[in-house]
């Protein structure tokens, strides 16, 4: 999830009885985080502290900019065409966005309201209770899974994978459409033992339309530099077209819709 372009670049005025919530950016022709053309929105904010993070600037919810959901709603319908030509809507990811579940909830419900679809970008790393009421209006979630060992996991966001299982488990109890996301990253997240076992929960859920497999990539570690992060990945590799294969075989053979 990478910075595309930030509010600050287009000035509104700022109702005074919107619901208020704090952004990273946003990227008004998205083609990368759901179906179609997409309005995304970055909030700000996120619990994991994941290796390869895109956006590490994002990860504190007190920075960032402070925007209404009536500012976000005067621009998301100038790409209304787009969206209706290209099967689109809205995106909202982050950082984390369940961090501001009533921003998000407030946003998906307008945009609901003017018949835009609305997609969740999420790591599922939330109460259920705190989600439920966004779920409500979200029309599809992208849920993140970087693995499904707890040791690699949590090596890997320092954060329990545990509620995130509990979260994919919810939204196919309650037959919530869902694209399933896995970053492969070599020596890393490349355990075939792992990505099999992912597989077979995966399969097992009823609400799942997709699996994304997809290479890592070191977009993000010239902000690492510049937070004087360490970026603990800086030697390793992009994964070979053979591994990506490989790793899509797995989930192909467990029956499920790859990308």
């Amino acid at each position: 999830m990478v910075k595309q372009s930030s509010i600050s670049q287009s000035p509104i005025a700022t109702p005074k009885t919107s619901v208020k919530g704090r952004i990273h950016s946003l990227e008004s022709c998205g083609t990368v985080d759901g179906p179609g053309i997409r309005f995304v929105i970055f909030t700000q904010g996120c619990p994991l502290r994941c290796l390869y993070c895109h956006n590490p600037d994002s990860r504190c919810i007190r920075e960032g900019q402070e925007v209404t959901v009536d500012e976000l709603m005067t621009q998301i319908p100038k790409y209304r065409s787009y969206m209706r030509f290209s099967g689109g809507g809205v995106t909202i990811t982050g950082g984390e966005p369940l961090m501001q579940p009533e921003f998000v909830r407030e946003i998906f419900r307008r945009c609901q309201d003017q018949g835009i679809h609305t997609a969740l970008d999420t790591s599922g790393y939330v109460n259920l209770d705190v989600a439920k009421p966004v779920l409500d209006h979200a029309d599809l979630v992208l849920l993140d899974i970087k693995s499904f060992d707890p040791k690699i996991y949590f090596k890997i966001t320092n954060v329990s994978l545990e509620p995130t299982l509990a979260f994919a488990q919810y939204l196919s109890e309650i037959k919530k459409p869902t694209w399933i996301r896995f970053v492969l990253v070599p020596n890393l997240s490349d355990n075939l033992e792992s990505i099999e076992g992912l597989a077979q929960f995966v399969s097992s859920l009823g609400n799942v339309e997709k699996v994304e497999v997809l290479p890592f990539h070191k977009m993000g570690e010239y902000k690492w530099q510049q937070l004087g992060y360490d970026y603990q990945l800086k030697d390793t590799p992009s994964p070979t077209p053979q591994q990506v294969q490989q790793v899509m075989d797995i989930f192909q053979r467990q029956g499920l819709n790859v990308q």
